[in-house]
């Protein structure tokens, strides 16, 4: 464990607990330190409190963070397709089937030992052990652009972008049926699955999850869509396109998965990323242009529409 202790001065007189800790000391996000409130590892005079609780002058504030654990995934040497990489971040375009971190079922083969063997000693330890470096992700079967943290500053800078909306993330998804709208927003709440511990489901009782769709091609039976969405739920445009009539080609979760392709796994791909650089302020927009057999799928459905949308 390591503790870190210092007395509010008058600068930090009545302001948030949050708020106060996060302006003083830039190596915990908002996220971590109401993470650390809640597991009661950041005291005020030696007791827990709220994270709105407003500071008075020579309260002693403590934050108990544990030490970071060394990392014990192994690094392996597997192929990446390095879109941007710099001293701070690392931008892939992770292949399909590619898991992203370890865990059940996954012990290795993993995108991170591959980051690991790439980056080595250089990588944020926010995400623990088992995540090093990760800020977001994206499923196993789904393709495309992903950011990889390689410092702590860049970690935190990219998560809370991600958590203000400032990291807008565009998809591209084939789906079964043909979508009437040209444009339209989901807007449905999303938690875990009281049926199947492994899904995720729409449910009132859900966090808010917000997707925009737009159509970029009609065919007989398939619409291909262009998906940016809000929020970041676990699986959330594969259970809003689901839950609306409309399942992505070849996922087998949320759909029975049959299509003439033999396409396994969900037809999703993170196509373009747009965001601020953590260190620099540049704006950032990266592109991961689509994966062959998803432009083979595309060249047999335009045949086969005869140039008719």
């Amino acid at each position: 464990m390591k503790k870190k202790e210092y007395k509010i001065n008058e600068d930090l007189v009545g302001i948030r607990l949050d708020k106060a800790i996060s302006q003083n000391d830039d190596s915990i996000s908002r996220v971590s330190v109401q993470r650390l409130i809640d597991e009661e590892n950041i005291l005020v005079n030696g007791k827990k409190t709220k994270a709105s609780y407003k500071l008075n002058l020579n309260d002693i504030v403590t934050i108990i963070k544990e030490e970071p654990k060394e990392v014990e995934i192994k690094p392996e040497n597997i192929p990446l397709d390095v879109v941007y990489e710099d001293n701070d971040i690392l931008v892939v375009n992770k292949q399909k089937g590619l898991v992203v971190h370890p865990g059940n079922g996954n012990p290795d083969g993993t995108l991170v030992n591959a980051v690991l063997a790439r980056c080595k000693e250089s990588l944020s330890g926010i995400g623990g052990e088992i995540r090093p470096g990760i800020v977001h992700r994206i499923d196993k079967d789904t393709s495309g652009l992903l950011i990889v943290a390689k410092n702590d500053k860049a970690h935190i800078n990219i998560s809370e972008q991600i958590k203000n909306h400032k990291v807008k993330k565009t998809y591209i998804a084939l789906v079964r049926g043909v979508v009437k709208e040209n444009k339209a927003t989901i807007d449905m709440p999303i938690a875990r699955s009281t049926k199947d511990r492994t899904k995720m489901a729409v449910s009132k009782t859900g966090k808010n999850a917000i997707t925009h769709i737009k159509v970029l091609e009609r065919f007989k039976d398939y619409t291909l869509l262009e998906v940016n969405i809000e929020t970041g739920r676990t699986h959330q445009i594969r259970v809003h396109l689901s839950q609306i009539g409309y399942p992505i080609v070849g996922d087998y979760v949320y759909s029975n998965g049959k299509n003439p392709f033999n396409v396994e796994g969900q037809m999703l791909h993170s196509m373009r990323l747009q965001f601020v650089h953590p260190t620099t302020n540049e704006p950032m927009d990266l592109k991961a242009e689509l994966p062959q057999y998803y432009k083979d799928v595309l060249e047999v459905l335009r045949r086969e529409n005869s140039g008719k949308n």
